[in-house]
C-alpha cells in the first residue's frame, strides 16, 4: 500500500510542476511553444479550468485560480507522502494540511498586495509618470485596498493618500505576521487531534 502512496505522491509532485511552467508559460502570452506546448495546455488546462469557473479574480486583473489549484493539489500531495511514509493519516493532520495551504495562499495573496502597495507608495513619493498601463494597473489593485483599509483604520476622516498606502502596508504586513502565528498554533492543535 505504502508503494502506491509513493506512486501517487510523486505523481502529484510532477503534476504541481506542470501546472507550475503553465502558469509560467502564461505569462509569456504571444510566444510560441510549440508541440510541447500544446501538449502541456492539454495535460494542465483541465484542471486549471476547474478552478477559473470559480470566479477567483481580484479586481479584474489578479487571477488567484491557479493559486487555488496548486493549493489543493499541494495538499493532497502532502497526503499522499504522509501516508506512503506513515501508513497512515488523522482527520486533524488533513485539516492541518489544508488550513497550512490556505495560509500559503493566503501569505502569497498578502505579499503581493505588500509588493504592489510598496510600488504605489514609491511612486507616489518618487513623484512617477502613474498615467501608463504598468502604473494603471497597480492603481486598479492598490486602490480597493487603500480605501477598504483607511476605511477601517480611519473612518470617515480625511488623511492623505501617502499616510493611507503607510497604513494599509503596515496592516498587510501585520495580518501577515498575526496570520501566519495562529496558524502555525492552529495546525500544531489539529495535527495532534486523536481522529
Amino acid at each position: 500500500m505504502r508503494l502506491i502512496f509513493t506512486f501517487l505522491s510523486s505523481l502529484t509532485s510532477i503534476y504541481l510542476l506542470l501546472i507550475f511552467i503553465r502558469i509560467l508559460l502564461t505569462w509569456f502570452g504571444g510566444v510560441n511553444f510549440g508541440k510541447a506546448g500544446e501538449i502541456l495546455c492539454v495535460v494542465t488546462d483541465p484542471y486549471l479550468g476547474w478552478f477559473r469557473r470559480l470566479g477567483l479574480q481580484v479586481g479584474g486583473f489578479l487571477d488567484l485560480s491557479p493559486i487555488a489549484a496548486m493549493a489543493v493539489l499541494s495538499v493532497l500531495n502532502s497526503v499522499f507522502v504522509r501516508l506512503a511514509n506513515f501508513g497512515s493519516v488523522s482527520v486533524g493532520i488533513i485539516l492541518a494540511l489544508l488550513l497550512g495551504s490556505l495560509w500559503s495562499a493566503a501569505a502569497f495573496v498578502l505579499g503581493f498586495v505588500a509588493v504592489v502597495l510598496a510600488l504605489r507608495l514609491f511612486a507616489l513619493l518618487t513623484n512617477r509618470n502613474t498615467f501608463s498601463p504598468f502604473w494603471r494597473v497597480i492603481d486598479a489593485i492598490s486602490s480597493p485596498i487603500v480605501y477598504k483599509t483607511s476605511r477601517i483604520f480611519f473612518l470617515s476622516r480625511n488623511v492623505d493618500f501617502k499616510t493611507e498606502i503607510i497604513v494599509a502596508l503596515a496592516a498587510s504586513g501585520g495580518v501577515w505576521l498575526l496570520g501566519g502565528i495562529v496558524v502555525r498554533i492552529a495546525s500544531f492543535s489539529l495535527a495532534r487531534l486523536p481522529i
